[in-house]
């Protein structure tokens, strides 16, 4: 069995708006060490994240603690949208109509089937490689939602909606090979 930990990234500065270089907030870099503090008993044998500042920066302590290299792999970078400056007003009846028909999309955009193809092919590559390993992911709100969805087709909008502000976020998926066989959410600010 091989388990993944994805690790939705903390808390970034939404003032900075490109979304490559946009870094944690103060609140963001003290919440990565409840992610650190998580993994700290998981042995894991291998980082992965999306290039984006944001996700790197919310594993890379723990990655450094442990002497843990991080491998950037662009297709788990974040939903291309052109909506990233939309107020939440704007913004999430923008993307409901993604998930409403996950082929949709504007010019610019990609749809959430791009997204999740381009997400699940890299996991999968990922899965292949480090058969029963433990691995950690650092990802987005919107990819992470997507690989969701592949593995649970009944995950959508409203369960999106209900992790939008929980940052940094762990879903744990075990897979037997490729198959999905277990899927948790785990609430790092829960007592």
């Amino acid at each position: 069995m091989t388990t993944v930990y994805f690790i939705r990234h903390a808390q970034s500065d939404s003032s900075i708006h490109n979304p490559f270089l946009r870094p944690l907030t103060e609140k963001g870099l003290r919440d990565c060490s409840l992610v650190t503090n998580f993994l700290k008993d998981k042995k894991i044998d291998a980082a992965f994240s999306s290039p984006y500042k944001r996700a790197v920066d919310t594993i890379a302590s723990f990655a450094d603690q442990n002497g843990i290299s991080i491998k950037l792999i662009d297709d788990f970078r974040e939903h291309e949208t052109i909506s990233d400056n939309y107020c939440d007003s704007d913004y999430f009846p923008f993307i409901q109509k993604y998930w409403e028909d996950k082929d949709f999309k504007i010019p610019g955009d990609e749809s959430i089937t791009e997204l999740q193809n381009r997400n699940i092919l890299a996991l999968k590559k990922i899965l292949k490689e480090h058969k029963d390993q433990n691995i950690i992911i650092g990802t987005h709100g919107m990819a992470l939602s997507a690989i969701i969805n592949y593995y649970d087709k009944t995950y959508g909008y409203n369960d999106f909606l209900s992790m939008v502000k929980m940052k940094p976020w762990v879903v744990k998926m075990t897979f037997d090979d490729d198959l999905c066989t277990q899927m948790e959410f785990i609430d790092l600010f829960a007592k």
